[in-house]
């Protein structure tokens, strides 16, 4: 079978000790990695890390080089300016291949979120690695019971939503499943970037976040820019931002978008930026504006 990890990788002593120096619970899938390398030909390997995995680069980079006998860049989220780097909020879930390429790699694999970008229209071979991180499943499940038995009178049943191409249960800040006919949302995250997503697309939803590491389940409240909301209804003027950076843009929600300002009378100019920032924005100040992400 083609895609089965050979016995020379799978039990490999030197490998599993070299592995050892990553967490436990963090599954990396170096040995799949190491073999679709192998498979691949690959001579120079583009790793793209969300900022919250970047701690294990380099060890990731080094088990890679021994044992796939490739050389390897090490990327973040995006490639962004040094002076703004700090200030990015943007999600793991951003392929940057294009960048890869340019910097000479004929393999990436890209750590983090869901495929959203499809193996078959990236510009160099690639390969997801979602990363899952083992929790106390165990103590959740303790807190949700006794969530469940204090309020066991106002649910009937629970569901794991879907937005497909995404896994049931999976959320990112540019996609998110909704379910209006519920009555709460239990988010299991350590931040709240991807929750706010969920949030927004069902703001009648009353949200909770179990956070698996201090193991604390907190209701979270809705914040929204009602004054911005309540000025765009007024606006004639809009300024749609086109994201450009890591694939971020979408073309299909663009024309959307335009076609609903045209069918309303407004009138709009598009504006390609790689990310935001108010002192790239000078010439729409006056103008409302609408950024297009995925």
């Amino acid at each position: 079978m083609a895609n089965q990890i050979p016995d020379e990788i799978q039990n490999d002593p030197q490998l599993t000790k070299a592995i050892e120096q990553l967490p436990w619970n963090y599954n990396f899938e170096i040995r799949k990695t190491i073999w679709k390398i192998k498979q691949a030909g690959a001579k120079r390997v583009a790793l793209q890390f969300p900022e919250g995995l970047l701690l294990y680069a380099c060890v990731i980079s080094d088990i890679l080089e021994r044992f796939a006998g490739a050389t390897s860049i090490i990327m973040g989220d995006v490639s962004l300016p040094r002076d703004h780097a700090k200030n990015s909020r943007l999600p793991s879930c951003c392929v940057d291949d294009l960048t890869a390429k340019a910097l000479g790699a004929d393999f990436m694999v890209h750590y983090g979120h869901s495929c959203l970008v499809p193996i078959d229209v990236t510009t160099i071979k690639m390969l997801y690695v979602f990363v899952d991180i083992t929790i106390d499943v165990s103590h959740f499940a303790t807190a949700m019971h006794v969530a469940v038995t204090e309020l066991k009178h106002h649910f009937h049943d629970i569901v794991v939503p879907q937005a497909k191409p995404l896994s049931p249960g999976e959320v990112l800040g540019c996609t998110s499943p909704q379910f209006p006919d519920r009555d709460a949302l239990v988010f299991v995250a350590d931040g709240r970037f991807h929750l706010e997503s969920a949030m927004i697309a069902n703001p009648s939803v009353k949200a909770f976040r179990y956070d698996p590491y201090p193991k604390v389940l907190s209701y979270q409240r809705q914040i929204y820019g009602r004054e911005a909301i309540d000025r765009a209804k007024s606006a004639q003027t809009f300024g749609i931002i086109m994201g450009t950076l890591g694939r971020q843009g979408s073309p299909v929600i663009l024309n959307h978008l335009t076609s609903m300002l045209d069918s309303c009378g407004k009138t709009y100019f598009t504006l390609l930026l790689s990310e935001i920032f108010p002192d790239k924005c000078p010439c729409v100040i006056g103008s409302t504006l609408i950024e297009v992400t995925h």
